[in-house]
């Protein structure tokens, strides 16, 4: 018997989010994988089929990239973060909407305005989509790279600018933050290691396809 795939999953409101999809295809995930208290890294499924090893958000595109995974959840922000050549994305999940977005105290926006600036600082953690995005504005972006609480660095004095995930805006609101504008959308997204999709193709599109077909099922039932 073959060995099982590994799916990659992101810890936190996408693993939840998730859920209803992996049910829906056969591969809910065992009840340890739920118990907080089990240190175990990867957890069986209702199918033999699929392990789950649930990693940072950020790992997951690492996990798949580098054939640790075969495949993997992941948000399109950190897909455009890290750029791997060996991710294929073949289906929008469409759940965990949000956007990443350029914001700052409306202080700092005002003091600091874009047009005509050749350099800023922006505290962040997706660099590489920051120095892109104010590349083309013809701004060469500084950044500080943070890994949370970034909306610390404009009121520390750090960067007048942050670039992060925005979902309703009550984050920035708290903590007097205006956005300035978006950069990109954001949905989660199955991804595939290509290798993994050449040397076990079969296996592969199978759990591909359904994933496809749960999303347009439940697409089909949130318009009837």
């Amino acid at each position: 018997m073959s060995e099982a795939l590994v799916l990659a999953l992101p810890k936190g409101r996408l693993a939840g989010d998730c859920q209803p999809v992996l049910e829906a295809i056969g591969a809910a995930p065992e009840a340890a994988f739920h118990d907080k208290s089990d240190r175990r890294l990867r957890f069986g499924t209702a199918t033999p089929e699929i392990d789950l090893i649930p990693v940072k958000p950020f790992d997951v595109a690492t996990f798949v990239g580098f054939g640790g995974a075969q495949m993997g959840v992941v948000g399109a922000d950190v897909l455009a973060e890290f750029d791997y050549s060996e991710l294929y994305v073949p289906v929008d999940l469409g759940f965990g909407a949000c956007r990443l977005s350029v914001a700052g105290p409306q202080a700092s926006l005002d003091a600091v305005p874009l047009a005509g600036r050749s350099h800023l600082r922006v505290a962040t953690k997706y660099p590489n989509v920051t120095r892109k995005h104010f590349a083309q504005k013809g701004i060469h972006a500084e950044c500080i790279k943070l890994n949370g609480a970034i909306e610390l660095g404009p009121m520390l004095g750090m960067a007048s600018r942050i670039v992060d995930l925005v979902s309703t805006g009550t984050t920035l609101k708290m903590n007097g933050l205006v956005e300035e504008e978006v950069i990109m959308h954001s949905t989660a997204r199955l991804v595939v290691n290509r290798s993994a999709l050449k040397t076990d193709s079969q296996r592969v599109l199978k759990w591909i396809n359904a994933f496809r077909a749960a999303v347009a099922q439940s697409q089909m039932s949130e318009t009837a």
